[in-house]
């Protein structure tokens, strides 16, 4: 099955959930998510970093910035670490996430960050549980990884802001519902939850 009638599969799954789901789909239109397939997960995890807790476009700038450092190439895990830390902060990295930056280079030298063949062959819990080893980096940041670079279908950051307030808007709820109760009403929508999260971040506000 291609691509396309993966997605086209998930969207039927879905909107067989309820009226709300139908509605939301049709709304949106056809699932245009577009994974990184070809990026090992060292870089994956580094484009992550920088977009921890930051608007897209922030985070894009400072990418830019760290690829220029390099003559607009993606950094090996040598190159960054022999970066010094006051070129790493003028691309707006701060120094936690510099450090953090830093373990990730190592991890891909010592073998903990895995390539992406290895990678390929973990089970999602497997790989979470081995990369939130290193510093600064938590569940969420893994679970991009598996939907953005490892193309996932099953992921469900339960933690995402944006998930939680798009739940909200869709079921026109008080308020958001918390991890443990989205991680819960998510379950409902496997195995595609990769594809209904990409949903409810486009619910419109």
């Amino acid at each position: 099955m291609n691509t396309a009638d993966k997605y086209t599969e998930a969207c039927d799954f879905l909107m067989r959930i309820d009226s709300d789901w139908r509605q939301l789909i049709n709304l949106v239109g056809p699932c245009t998510f577009a994974p990184k397939a070809e990026r090992e997960p060292y870089e994956a995890l580094i484009r992550a970093v920088a977009y921890q807790q930051l608007h897209a476009r922030a985070g894009d700038a400072i990418i830019a910035r760290l690829l220029a450092l390099y003559g607009s190439t993606f950094p090996s895990a040598q190159q960054l670490l022999a970066t010094d830390f006051d070129a790493l902060r003028a691309c707006g990295f701060s120094a936690r996430k510099i450090d953090t930056l830093k373990g990730i280079a190592d991890g891909a030298l010592s073998g903990l960050v895995p390539a992406r063949a290895d990678a390929d062959a973990l089970a999602d819990e497997n790989l979470i549980a081995r990369l939130v080893t290193l510093k600064g980096i938590g569940r969420w940041t893994v679970e991009m990884l598996l939907m953005f670079t490892l193309e996932r279908m099953d992921i469900l950051p339960a933690d995402d802001f944006g998930i939680a307030e798009g739940y909200r808007r869709l079921k026109k709820l008080d308020a958001a519902p918390k991890r443990k109760e989205i991680a819960e009403i998510g379950k409902a929508w496997a195995p595609y939850r990769t594809i209904a999260s990409w949903y409810l971040w486009r619910v419109p506000k």
